[in-house]
């Protein structure tokens, strides 16, 4: 599936979750997610369901201005033929030194790829809103340093039951949570790692935690605990989708 055929800059979602009948019926699937929240127009975005075994051709990486990770379902340090593939991919793109973005999933399978620790969470599942706080004494490199807007702390969706537990050589943590040691993590000015979902809306996490009860990953007090709690607060979807277009498009550069 291909995006709008732009003259402007080419992204690449490389999808590792299979649509939900939700998004699909609600959104028309999470590429539509995706671009509403990080594309601009004139953009070309093209889709690969990496999850299915849909790959881009290495002999077309060179034509992609940046990459874009989802979440998944499946552990980014499990060894299914896939997830081994997309780790040399990333591999591939670290070396090329291509912007790529991780979310959740995206964040973990990043940071395996290149070098770090993943696993479960000591403390279990994040389901919910998540205050994040951005480290102020990241290096001068950082991207985050031109934008001057983005307040201290900032409230995220998150999903997770799994996370990083050690950066790769060279990565620096540049957010943290009371839950999670790394919620944000960069590599130069090329490699943004993020634990939460600067792109879900609180319709796609309530409709997840239904199913994740529905298949007993969750208890039903914690879901509903997590439910009420969305009720009552707001992501700051704006200043995320900020950051990760500032990131993609380079305007720090």
């Amino acid at each position: 599936m291909k995006g709008d055929e732009g003259e402007g800059s080419r992204y690449a979602l490389l999808l590792a979750a299979k649509d939900s009948e939700y998004v699909k019926e609600v959104y028309g699937g999470y590429f539509n997610v995706f671009v509403a929240a990080f594309g601009e127009e004139g953009e070309r975005w093209d889709l690969f369901r990496v999850v299915e075994g849909d790959f881009p051709d290495m002999n077309e990486l060179q034509n992609y201005d940046g990459f874009v990770v989802s979440g998944s379902p499946y552990d980014a340090y499990a060894n299914d033929y896939w997830i081994l593939k997309l780790c040399f991919l990333l591999q591939t793109l670290d070396a090329m030194q291509k912007k790529v973005l991780g979310i959740c999933f995206g964040h973990q399978v990043l940071c395996r790829a290149l070098g770090g620790k993943v696993g479960k969470a000591y403390s279990g599942w994040d389901i919910g809103l998540r205050k994040v706080r951005i480290v102020k004494d990241f290096s001068p490199c950082s991207f985050l340093e031109k934008l001057d807007e983005i307040p201290p702390a900032l409230s995220i969706i998150e999903c997770h039951q799994d996370e990083v537990w050690e950066v790769p050589m060279g990565a620096e943590v540049i957010a943290f949570s009371d839950k999670t040691s790394v919620e944000m993590f960069t590599i130069g000015n090329h490699i943004l790692g993020i634990q939460g979902h600067p792109e879900y809306t609180k319709d796609i996490l309530n409709n997840l935690i239904d199913r994740l009860l529905n298949n007993d990953s969750i208890e039903k007090g914690f879901a509903e605990d997590a439910k009420s709690k969305l009720q009552i607060a707001e992501p700051d979807r704006k200043c995320w989708e900020m950051i990760c277009r500032s990131f993609l498009k380079g305007r720090y550069d």
